[in-house]
């Protein structure tokens, strides 16, 4: 991977939907030719695949927590992700360091819905207990990173390959 596929990269995730034609006036390549390096970076991997970014709260998704799953002695880190991936209302799953186990994103519509949520993962077996985190608000998520501009869409770092 070069300079050019992390500004095709940083580019499609600020907009996914956009035209090779556009994505290429900006990376300076051809339609044709971003249309092959983003093939090769979806056949690759790199690329995992296209989603749209909707606002939880549009949808009725009110309360947001985030759920640190603390593991018993027992427990098998394997068997509990597969069961935390079978809970609808978790959008993201962390393995982590420290005393928990994992760190789950949870969105649901109510409180209500979140106190079934959470007497729905201590059920899990594995776990033992769970403390939450209710998001008061969020102030940004999903960004892109951008961190020593290895996926900024500005002109590369010098000394950068490519």
């Amino acid at each position: 991977m070069d300079s050019v596929d992390r500004r095709i990269i940083a580019a499609l995730r600020t907009n996914g939907r956009i035209t090779y034609a556009d994505l290429g006036r900006q990376v300076g390549l051809s339609a044709s030719a971003v249309h092959e390096r983003v093939g090769k970076l979806e056949s690759s991997g790199v690329i995992t695949g296209y989603h749209a970014v909707v606002d939880a709260r549009a949808i009725g998704l009110d309360v947001t927590a985030l759920v640190s799953i603390h593991p018993n002695d027992t427990a098998d880190d394997e068997d509990v992700a597969a069961a935390l991936a079978e809970q609808p209302e978790i959008e993201s799953c962390y393995r982590v360091a420290g005393d928990e186990a994992f760190v789950v994103k949870v969105r649901v519509a109510t409180v209500d819905e979140l106190e079934r949520a959470l007497n729905r993962l201590r059920r899990i077996p594995g776990v033992a207990r769970t403390r939450s985190t209710v998001v008061l608000s969020t102030r940004f998520e999903g960004r892109p990173n951008t961190v020593a501009g290895v996926l900024s869409p500005a002109k590369p770092q010098a000394g950068a390959p490519g």
